[in-house]
């Protein structure tokens, strides 16, 4: 089971796991935090490069670097439109079969084992439980 606490601080809110790590987060306005929604977008993207990182490894095409940008608008105050993941991708040299693998691991992440992509194309449910 995933879970994490959030709470508010004196100093904004604050998402904790129970493994100790922290994660500062606010409106915005405020320097060194994340918003709710880039939190979001980190996940998403986090999500995918971990999985697509040892897979593409494992095959045998250690990329020279790797890394991505997650970005989407708001279409309405409370709705994001659609989200881009754009990969920044630096092959190893002489590897032919190197670009193949990535793409075809990026998309099968994506599509298929990226539990948050999944999540975001509406598969979850989201349940509230208020205290009585």
């Amino acid at each position: 089971m995933a879970r994490v606490n959030v709470e508010r601080t004196e100093n904004g809110f604050v998402a904790r796991n129970d493994r100790g790590a922290e994660v500062v987060m606010g409106s915005g306005d405020e320097q060194g935090v994340f918003t709710p929604v880039e939190l979001l977008l980190a996940a998403l993207g986090g999500c995918n490069i971990v999985t697509v990182e040892p897979l593409t490894a494992k095959r045998g095409h250690r990329l020279v670097r790797l890394a991505m940008t997650v970005q989407a608008e708001k279409v309405e105050p409370t709705l994001l439109g659609p989200i881009t993941v754009t990969y920044d991708v630096e092959l190893p040299e002489g590897d032919d079969e190197a670009d193949e693998v990535f793409r075809a691991v990026a998309r099968r992440v994506e599509e298929k084992y990226c539990t948050v992509s999944r999540a975001l194309r509406g598969q979850t449910e989201v349940r509230l439980e208020l205290p009585e």
